[in-house]
């Protein structure tokens, strides 16, 4: 029996926030819900989770809510009607209020003052995408004199990229603060971090919600060339990493993006973090019913390097084919998964002997034809590092009695979480997860099981590794 190890993340919009696609795509398989902060409203947001939640309920299957919050960003002000530009044209970039236009120049409003302090002359400002580049020829204190080296037409409030220039924007802006708190009444489960630059960013996020008394996990979204510089610390930082593919295509040499992908992968593994990648997986399918063979193979191989999770964004809130988009996930996923472990392990320290018996578990359950892992666990620490190890064909079912931590779980590779009430008898508490595994068709009833007991009374710590059959006593 093969379980998908890959996880699926969705990205709600106008084609998946109905009941009934909800439910449809929760029994497809999908893994998580991104809300995107960018554009969703925050006095809908409380609703917007309810409504994912009811879903998954009316399946059977509770799936993890992740909040993208927006972050800092730099964009272009209005115009009253788009710029055609050639290339040489000369464009200015007001950085104050009292910037004046000069003649036959046209005057571009940016959002963001700093600016005028952040670039250099000779810099680039790419603008909507890097469909525009501009270089800065000079500067003054209130404007920045650019040509166009890129031409094209600019419309109002477009996306300002700024590669390899250090921005001293804050890493947390007003709407984010409010964003969060509704996030948190809402109860969500997951936060995605955008514009992560350095470790303190994440680490001033994890201070809210520390004096919030939150659970809920930090994913840092990796986005451009200072990010890259810093990439072990943001990892060790977070509780995990998102691969936004889209502005770090923007903010770097494409030809770099694949070795940044597999160097973030490889190292989120080794550091026992969850890693997603993201952006333009299946970004023809927003028009089209199939996907193009380039990115068949741009799927599989991310599936390849035994990411945690691929995320579907505008394929599942503006496409026209969201619950297709899914089915593509789920079979290339699967068929890339059945090739097995061609790369190589990664070599993770492993610092207590609880690890160590860990990764005996998982090894004993590579070694005994068809068996998995049971786990039980109340922090989520011995799941990830289990996942962490990438065994082959072992699904890893964790059960936990914090109804929190059970979607949680759900980022982490090959782990199938379910919430179960832990009795006071080991063995009761082992035969009732034997119990869910059978009667749900997660594994047959004498097949082999590596059980990992953790923690199975609140007030007794109970540790072992046991390999036995799944039966029910």
């Amino acid at each position: 029996m093969h379980h998908r190890n890959t996880k699926i993340i969705f990205t709600l919009g106008p084609a998946s926030d109905t009941p009934e696609m909800l439910r449809a795509l929760i029994r497809e398989g999908v893994d998580i819900c991104r809300i995107n902060m960018a554009h969703a409203p925050r006095e809908s947001l409380a609703g917007i989770v309810d409504r994912v939640r009811e879903a998954g309920e009316a399946e059977g299957r509770r799936i993890a809510t992740m909040v993208d919050i927006k972050g800092p960003e730099i964009r272009t002000g209005d115009l009253p009607e788009p710029l055609d530009l050639s290339k040489g044209d000369k464009v200015d970039f007001a950085c104050a209020e009292d910037a004046e236009e000069r003649e036959g120049i046209p005057l571009v409003t940016v959002n963001y003052p700093g600016l005028i302090n952040d670039v250099e002359i000779g810099s680039s400002i790419l603008v909507d995408n890097g469909l525009l580049r501009f270089k800065v020829l000079e500067k003054t204190n209130s404007r920045l004199g650019c040509s166009v080296e890129i031409s094209g037409s600019m419309g109002s409030r477009r996306h300002i990229n700024l590669p390899g220039t250090r921005v001293s924007l804050p890493c947390l802006t007003q709407k984010d603060h409010l964003d969060i708190e509704s996030s948190l009444a809402a109860g969500v489960e997951f936060f995605a971090q955008s514009f992560v630059r350095e470790p303190e960013d994440v680490e001033t996020f994890r201070r809210i919600l520390t004096l919030k008394g939150s659970s809920a996990k930090i994913i840092a979204k990796v986005e451009d060339q200072q990010a890259i510089r810093n990439l072990d610390d943001i990892i060790r930082a977070s509780d995990g990493l998102m691969i936004a593919r889209g502005d770090l295509g923007i903010e770097c040499p494409y030809e770099d993006l694949p070795v940044i992908q597999q160097r973030a992968v490889e190292t989120c593994i080794r550091l026992q973090k969850p890693a997603i990648v993201a952006t333009h997986m299946l970004e023809s399918m927003i028009d089209n019913p199939v996907p193009t063979r380039a990115e068949v193979s741009d799927i599989s191989y991310a599936v390849g390097q035994r990411t945690d999770a691929i995320m579907l964004s505008g394929e599942t809130t503006v496409g026209k084919y969201p619950l297709d988009c899914v089915r593509v996930f789920k079979r290339i996923a699967e068929k890339t998964e059945q090739l097995g472990n061609s790369s190589p392990r990664i070599e993770i320290n492993l610092r207590n002997p609880k690890s160590k018996l860990v990764r005996s578990a998982g090894r004993l359950a590579e070694d005994v034809e068809g068996a998995s892992v049971v786990v039980f666990t109340r922090a989520g620490n011995l799941p990830q590092t289990l996942s962490s190890f990438r065994p082959f064909r072992t699904p890893i079912f964790a059960f936990t009695d914090q109804a929190f931590l059970a979607p949680q779980m759900r980022l982490m590779r090959g782990v199938h979480p379910f919430y179960l009430e832990f009795a006071e008898d080991r063995e009761v508490t082992i035969n009732n997860a034997f119990r869910i595994l059978t009667e749900n068709g997660f594994a047959e009833m004498g097949s082999w099981a590596v059980v990992i007991t953790s923690v199975l009374r609140k007030d007794r710590l109970i540790e072992g590794l046991q390999l036995r059959q799944i039966d029910l006593q």
